[in-house]
């Protein structure tokens, strides 16, 4: 599969973290009951659910709710919507446990289910309520962490007024670091599609960006 630039060069400067150092040989060596359990793969642990172990969907809710919850933030901009669209996404999910098509990487049905949620509640609230405002920090707080929270403010914001689509694939990309193919397949569109969405959201939300003062980059 041939790589896009910018996912090439993302790897290679993370190629050299997932080497094994020297100093695992010495933990290679530890007897069979020593070492740490393998890490069971999501769609290894899907399958148990479907078989109705209930500790296994504890398991993969906790893997997955910080990640989901920082997607829906971006797209919905309020914390009561996006804690309300992951839960929706996890119950969805749970209940068409048996329709799951193990072809797919369960994080790409996941996030399926998941911004098709966070768009039924885009679509519920039009037009769409403008967003509360960020509550200030306490006043010993560092004038640094104020301007994060403004300029976190500002984003959200910002990419409210980016067309839904366009705002899922900027999220996905840039948020959450997912490869063009995988944004295709979680929203189902071709790759040419994720690029176009993508270049579009660029511009919209540099234009929105700019309204507010802020300088796009």
């Amino acid at each position: 599969m041939t790589m896009e630039p910018r996912e090439r060069r993302q790897r290679s400067s993370t190629r050299k973290f997932a080497e094994p150092s020297r100093r695992s040989d010495a933990r290679d060596a530890l007897p069979g009951a020593m070492r740490p359990p393998p890490v069971e793969s999501d769609e290894a642990l899907f399958k148990k659910i479907q078989a109705g172990r209930r500790d296994a969907f504890a398991i993969l809710v906790e893997r997955y709710k910080r990640r989901g919850y920082a997607v829906a933030l971006r797209l919905l901009g309020r914390n009561d919507d996006a804690e309300d669209a992951v839960q929706q996404a996890f119950l969805r999910l749970y209940e068409n446990r048996a329709d799951y098509d193990s072809k797919w990487r369960l994080s790409t049905w996941f996030y399926r289910i998941l911004t098709n949620a966070c768009v039924d509640e885009i679509r519920r609230r039009r037009p769409m309520l403008p967003l509360p405002q960020v509550e200030p920090l306490a006043t010993d707080a560092p004038d640094r962490d104020l301007e994060v929270v403004e300029r976190d403010r500002l984003l959200h914001s910002a990419l409210a007024e980016v067309p839904v689509e366009a705002r899922i694939v900027l999220t996905l990309y840039y948020g959450d670091g997912r490869t063009y193919r995988e944004i295709g397949s979680i929203r189902g569109v071709s790759v040419n599609t994720v690029k176009t969405h993508l270049r579009r959201g660029r511009l919209a939300l540099r234009k929105a960006l700019r309204a507010r003062g802020m300088d796009g980059q």
